[in-house]
């Protein structure tokens, strides 16, 4: 999202742009992935000012904005990433930890049939399915 995007969000929604803000949609952006931990300590390269509940209290605004959005691809802290990428759910390994991130037309099918015998309609960015990646998979299984 464009820098003026994410400042008329901001304006338009009665809420201050702020250097701290500007930070941390910053460290979600470049991170990828990350949890509010790892946002602070990529912020606090840059200023020493910033505390976790100021990281915590922001990535929740940024969230109500549509800037960012979390999925929980562990059973710690959620995981936060910006909604500039792609429409994505995660694939997380149990045993390596690896997370990859998947396009919901992967899962189109079942979506579809959620949405027709349920009346349901998923959220596909806070899907998190997990299991074990090819690599382990093929590590764990005994040779022929």
């Amino acid at each position: 999202m464009a820098e003026e995007d994410f400042r008329d969000r901001l304006r338009g929604s009665g809420k201050r742009l702020t250097p701290q803000r500007e930070l941390i949609l910053r460290a979600v952006n470049e991170l990828g992935h990350a949890t509010p931990d790892e946002v602070l300590a990529r912020v606090r390269e840059d200023s020493s000012a910033v505390n976790v509940s100021t990281v915590y209290r922001t990535l929740e605004v940024l969230e109500e904005l549509g800037l960012v959005r979390h999925a929980h691809l562990s059973d710690r802290a959620p995981t936060y990433h910006s909604v500039t990428d792609h429409e994505h759910f995660h694939l997380v390994c149990r045993n390596c930890h690896r997370v990859v991130s998947v396009g919901p037309d992967v899962i189109a099918p079942f979506l579809e049939r959620l949405r027709t015998d349920h009346g349901f309609v998923a959220d596909v960015g806070h899907l998190t399915v997990f299991g074990h990646c090819e690599e382990c998979t093929t590590d764990a299984q005994p040779p022929a």
